[in-house]
């Protein structure tokens, strides 16, 4: 059963990756300024304390202007490091002078090393992707970093995804290490993702 979903989800990488090489530069700035003011005024981030994000790179969804909005707010934000076995440890983020360049083309935070479990301590999680099924279901870029940090986040803590709006509701293909998110943020706003929890 899991064999047969790694060509489909292949197949759907290749054409969210392809589809994103093509996105007007001209429009990321704006997008990621209108994703940071719909996440600031959602109410898992408002109320909380301590968020875990990352930092964005190529055609993401641009998270600078959200993690500064963050920090400046007082908020406490824990950013990745990519360990060597591609599960994700954490640090404090103190500003984009104190990123540095990574393995894979990533920036990361040059803080002491929190372990692998701080994103337990994280009120709201926000995480990438390239898509998310209308249940929750994430498509990742294939390393399971992310699933694996996911895994160790309670089932009440607020997880949401950050993508294009083109990359919402789409028929992401499940395997069972895969963890679902409750919400996914875009530049036209916030959309719970948790049939349980009808607000976002």
């Amino acid at each position: 059963m899991e064999e047969v979903h790694v060509p489909r989800k292949t197949a759907m990488r290749d054409q969210v990756l392809a589809a994103r090489r093509r996105r007007p530069l001209a429009e990321s700035a704006e997008d990621a300024r209108l994703l940071a003011q719909h996440l600031l005024a959602a109410p898992p981030v408002r109320r909380a304390a301590t968020v875990a994000a990352y930092v964005s790179t190529g055609r993401e969804p641009g998270t600078g202007v959200l993690l500064d909005a963050l920090r400046e707010s007082g908020r406490r934000v824990l950013l990745p490091v990519l360990l060597p076995d591609g599960d994700l440890d954490w640090a404090t983020y103190d500003g984009p002078g104190t990123l540095v360049s990574a393995r894979r083309g990533l920036l990361e935070p040059v803080g002491p090393r929190l372990g692998v479990e701080a994103i337990t301590r994280a009120d709201a999680v926000l995480v990438p992707g390239l898509a998310v099924s209308s249940a929750g279901m994430r498509l990742g870029r294939g390393g399971g970093s992310y699933d694996r940090a996911l895994a160790r986040v309670a089932a009440d803590v607020w997880t949401c995804v950050l993508l294009h709006p083109d990359e919402v509701g789409l028929d992401v293909p499940a395997q069972a290490h895969d963890r679902a998110v409750r919400a996914v943020a875009t530049s036209q706003g916030v959309q719970s993702l948790d049939p349980l929890s009808p607000g976002a």
